[in-house]
């Protein structure tokens, strides 16, 4: 989906014009994939524009480089501050924010150490990332051939830039076969996660979702979707998942900032649900909570 441009992006601490946010040819992220970064939605609500539980994500972004030893030379609340100040700067009521934190320029080879952290943070409208006839209908996805990355390959509960090159291969593969999206299996051969989403399964009225050591990356709007399942008194099992019992689900839905709640209505050429009732529950209680209408969750949403 092509980039829509504004006018400001924020750098190493100071807001710039778009079209100034550059960064030299050698520098070591862009070798190495040697960054980490953050997916994070502002909403247009009921009170204005408000960022969806982005302490939880910038906090994440800090767990990202501890585990990839990248020190973020500014903390969670100056990149907050900093963020809604971007938002202000480019009179945007909603958008899609990309925080990332980079090795930059002055060193090559596989010790990163020395390099310098340059951080940046670019914001823009984007909508849903499967369309909005898949949020409304449900896209068809498939398995993949490529396996999730595990634990001791890569941290899957990690968000690094260069693990997601295993993301683009299932994503391609899928786009290639026909298909609007992959899912992939772990190390072990269980249900996964898809390139850039969490899966939920429903089978006869229980909701279920791999767990963390199936090599998922755990996501924030995954685990807002549990917390608000559980509101909605349906039981929720964090387990293991078969191919087998995936293709005999009564329905299937995909969770990410991106993705939002996206209704997956085909696997490997089997109908799930079309979108079924729960998926439609849970994704209309969603976006009631990100527009600013469920006064319950209201600590969700900080606003610009």
């Amino acid at each position: 989906m092509p980039i829509q441009e504004v006018k400001k992006i924020w750098m190493n601490n100071k807001i710039i014009d778009w079209k100034d946010a550059k960064i030299h040819v050698l520098t070591h992220a862009l070798h190495y994939g040697s960054a980490v970064f953050e997916g994070i939605r502002c909403y247009n609500t009921i009170k204005g524009p408000a960022i969806f539980r982005v302490k939880e994500h910038i906090q994440r972004l800090h767990n990202s480089g501890k585990i990839y030893m990248i020190e973020i030379p500014y903390g969670v609340d100056e990149l907050i501050k900093a963020t809604k100040e971007l938002i202000r700067a480019n009179g945007l009521n909603e958008c899609y924010i990309r925080p990332i934190a980079y090795r930059g320029y002055g060193e090559m080879g596989l010790n990163p150490l020395n390099a310098p952290v340059d951080v940046a943070i670019a914001l823009w409208p984007w909508g849903t990332y499967l369309g909005e006839e898949g949020l409304k209908n449900g896209i068809r996805a498939k398995i993949s051939s490529f396996q999730r990355i595990s634990p001791n390959i890569m941290p899957p509960n990690a968000k690094a830039t260069g693990q997601y090159i295993n993301s683009i291969l299932s994503k391609i593969e899928a786009l290639k076969s026909g298909y609007d999206e992959a899912i992939l299996l772990d190390v072990r051969g269980f249900i996964s996660e898809g390139p850039g989403e969490n899966l939920f399964v429903v089978k006869d009225g229980i909701v279920y979702t791999p767990p963390e050591y199936a090599s998922i990356l755990p996501g924030i709007t995954r685990d807002s979707v549990i917390k608000i399942l559980k509101d909605m008194n349906y039981e929720v099992k964090e387990t293991d998942i078969t191919r087998g019992f995936l293709y005999l689900a009564d329905e299937a839905f995909f969770t990410g900032t991106a993705a939002e709640i996206t209704p997956i209505r085909e696997i490997d050429d089997r109908e799930i649900g079309n979108p079924g009732i729960i998926t439609k529950k849970v994704q209309e209680r969603f976006f009631d909570i990100v527009k600013g209408r469920e006064k319950k969750y209201e600590g969700w949403m900080d606003f610009v």
